[in-house]
């Protein structure tokens, strides 16, 4: 055992622990925590099938972990179809959504098993007709929410308005229309769009069903959120809309999720390492083994503020943390107020779990975050950065 089953992987001492064993920086994942993530959102929204979007965090145990909970996955990359093809994933529990997609793209997610995929404009559609009797299609939908902090249908997803022309368009080239998707964006401040999504397509899976289509399947995205420096709406109360919009659907329609961040982010923490300081205009500059370019990569990419702390005590100063690299824009707080550091301090970001690891770069040659995965005290993995 790496640590005490009963100790919590994110408490001080087991950070110091663990980094005195595997040194910095660390991002460190806890397996409880992403059952408890899974279990609370399956309890928001019984009865919707939740798909694990890799995007944020596709590390090894935290997919086997939700696989033991009986998780299903949303993949939009071949490294992902191969990811989860090792670990040993049933491929029909599994969905391709990325709406653009290349021929390869199509052929190695079918090779594996994956037969559903997402489709948001008539070229794509068209890409599906030689895969007819092997594949079945969402339409992705667009529905902008301008309380997301990162909006996901500016880049992909049809005016509903466009709808009908690709249920016509589908019927006429004999593709299999299985349902609708959206996503109204990335850590949404309340439900209000899904909502809105969810009346929207109701009536739209009616209109597929006068097309010639035998609609089953409305997939409402993610977008659930996290709380950060700020607290979010807890889920029960994000999800009570929704629940009640997905009662009004046809009972046989499936319904789909995909959440990411909302499992992932609460999930790991990242441990750095003070590696050098200075006193700059009254205000103490402390520079780390991670920052902007590593783990904190999602202050830039995903708009995301992480709250960091200090494993030290004693009389705080004005602060600023940060990253290794000899890049001017590598910093990760300022404003802060810490105590004095000394090289080898421990600085540590919570809910760190999503767009942090998955989207660092080695960029000066300096490594990712070393990740260890943990399990009620046992180490399930140490992946080197």
């Amino acid at each position: 055992m790496e640590l005490d089953p009963q100790q919590d992987p994110f408490s001080g001492e087991a950070v110091r622990h663990l980094v005195a064993r595997y040194g910095s920086p660390l991002l460190v994942i806890d397996a409880e925590r992403v059952r408890r993530q899974y279990h609370r959102l399956a309890a928001a929204l019984p009865g919707v099938d939740l798909h694990y979007a890799l995007k944020p965090l596709p590390h090894p145990a935290l997919i086997t972990t939700l696989d033991a909970q009986g998780a299903f996955f949303d993949l939009a990359t071949n490294g992902e179809v191969e990811l989860v093809r090792r670990l040993g994933i049933a491929p029909d529990r599994c969905i391709h959504t990325h709406p653009i997609k290349r021929d390869s793209d199509i052929r190695t997610a079918l090779s594996f098993g994956v037969t559903r995929f997402v489709i948001d404009n008539p070229d794509e559609l068209r890409k599906f007709s030689k895969f007819r009797s092997r594949a079945s299609l969402l339409i992705r939908v667009s529905f902008r929410s301008p309380g997301a902090q990162v909006d996901l249908s500016r880049k992909f997803g049809c005016d509903p308005e466009a709808v009908a022309d690709l249920f016509r368009l589908a019927a006429e080239l004999r593709i299999k229309i299985d349902g609708l998707s959206f996503h109204t964006g990335s850590q949404n401040a309340d439900s209000a769009m899904m909502v809105k999504a969810v009346e929207v397509c109701r009536v739209l899976l009616q209109e597929a069903v006068a097309a010639g289509h035998a609609p089953h399947i409305l997939d409402i995205g993610g977008g659930f959120p996290v709380d950060y420096l700020q607290p979010a709406m807890p889920i029960e109360e994000f999800c009570a809309p929704i629940r009640a919009a997905l009662a009004q659907l046809p009972p046989a329609v499936r319904v789909i999720a995909e959440p990411g961040r909302y499992i992932a982010a609460p999930s790991a923490i990242a441990v750095a390492s003070v590696m050098g300081r200075a006193l700059r205009d009254g205000h103490w500059w402390y520079y780390l083994d991670d920052g902007l370019y590593g783990s904190y990569s999602g202050q830039m990419y995903d708009h995301s503020v992480f709250p960091v702390e200090a494993l030290a005590s004693g009389e705080t100063f004005p602060s600023v943390l940060a990253g290794p690299t000899c890049d001017s824009i590598d910093v990760i707080r300022e404003k802060l107020q810490l105590p004095k550091l000394d090289m080898g301090d421990l600085i540590v970001g919570r809910v760190m779990g999503a767009y942090t690891w998955a989207s660092a770069s080695e960029f000066n040659f300096f490594p990712r975050a070393t990740v260890l995965a943990l399990d009620r005290g046992r180490l399930l993995e140490a992946t080197p950065g």
